[in-house]
Order: C-alpha cells, then sequence, then structure tokens
C-alpha cells in the first residue's frame, strides 16, 4: 500500500469512530390521537306506534323509518346504530337464523365473536348480545325477543375503513351503549 492509500484508510477509520461516538438516532414513535368522549347520559326512546321502549344516548341523533326501524346517528364519531324491528309470523327460527348468520358473516375479518345470551324473565326480553373483535364491519350487535310476537335487531356500523385499533375508543364507547339499550329494552303491554 502506497502512502495515499493509507491516508485514506485511517481516516475513513477516524471519520468511523468519530461519527459512532453520537447519541443513537432513533425515530420517534408514531402518535395516536386521544379520543375522549363524554359520559353517557340516556334518556328513553318511546314512540306511540312502537312496541317497545329503551333507553338511548343522549349524543345520537334517532331517525325513525317506516315500521319502527330506527337509526341511531352519531356524528361525531362517524358511527350509526340500525334497529330493525319486524313481528313475529311463526317465523322465529327464521329471523332468529337470519340475526346469527348476519352476526358470524363477519368471522372472515372477525378475529374473535364472543357470545352473551341476555335473558329478562321479569319483562319477556329475551336474546343474544356478540362482541365482534377485529376489522369487522360492525363490532356490536345484538337481537332481542319477546319469542312470540316482536323481535328486534341491532347492530352498530362505523362509516371508516374497519381499523379496529383506530376505531377502539369509540367502539368501546358505543358497546356500551348498545348494551344498555339492549339492558333498557321493554315490551309495551
Amino acid at each position: 500500500m502506497n502512502k495515499k492509500n493509507w491516508f485514506v484508510y485511517f481516516l475513513a477509520i477516524g471519520l468511523f469512530i468519530v461519527s459512532s461516538c453520537k447519541d443513537d438516532v432513533l425515530p420517534k414513535p408514531t402518535s395516536s390521537l386521544r379520543l375522549d368522549y363524554p359520559e353517557a347520559t340516556y334518556k328513553t326512546f318511546e314512540d306511540a306506534s312502537c312496541p317497545f321502549t329503551f333507553e338511548v344516548n343522549s349524543d345520537g341523533k334517532v331517525i325513525q323509518e317506516k315500521n319502527c326501524n330506527l337509526t341511531i346517528q352519531y356524528p361525531k364519531m362517524k358511527a350509526t346504530i340500525y334497529l330493525t324491528f319486524q313481528p313475529i309470523n311463526n317465523n322465529i327460527n327464521l329471523l332468529l337464523r337470519d340475526a346469527q348468520t348476519l352476526t358470524y358473516k363477519h368471522v372472515v375479518k372477525a378475529d374473535d365473536i364472543v357470545e352473551q345470551p341476555f335473558i329478562n324473565k321479569k319483562d319477556g326480553v329475551y336474546g343474544m348480545y356478540y362482541a365482534v373483535n377485529g376489522n369487522a364491519a360492525t363490532n356490536a350487535q345484538f337481537y332481542l325477543t319477546d319469542s312470540t310476537s316482536y323481535f328486534v335487531d341491532c347492530s352498530v356500523y362505523f362509516y371508516a375503513k374497519p381499523n379496529f385499533d383506530s376505531i377502539m375508543p369509540a367502539a368501546s364507547y358505543l358497546r356500551n351503549d348498545l348494551q344498555n339499550m339492549m339492558e333498557s329494552f321493554r315490551w309495551k303491554k
């Protein structure tokens, strides 16, 4: 090796040693938007033409469609709860199968579907609550019936690409609302 090559060699080693003495540069972790929602306050939904009542979050905007079908909009969360009412005409098995099929269509994207039976013998309200975990289109659903005359199916949907990690705070908030709706649900006598 000639002197010029030795000089370049030592210069490269020296620059390497000097530059390696600095603190490690690490990329900043990605931040998450903190979403805080107000504590839920509930009011009773009751319409003379509908055979049921329940408590609904006062932040939700209830829109009555035909035949006691409802949409409850949450504009701040870009979400809507859909409630579908149907009278039972000797088709309870079909209605139950349809409600369960609707839930399990999400199994392709869902990580887990947790079923929670609901029984309120005192008021004659029976059903099932589903918590759908993962990147499915809905994250919570339920159906309720009196097992002889009426059937209600309810689910929540977000107007965003399903990414459970991103919508988790809103999803948890609305799951609580959905569960409160189910637990406060009463058939009119």
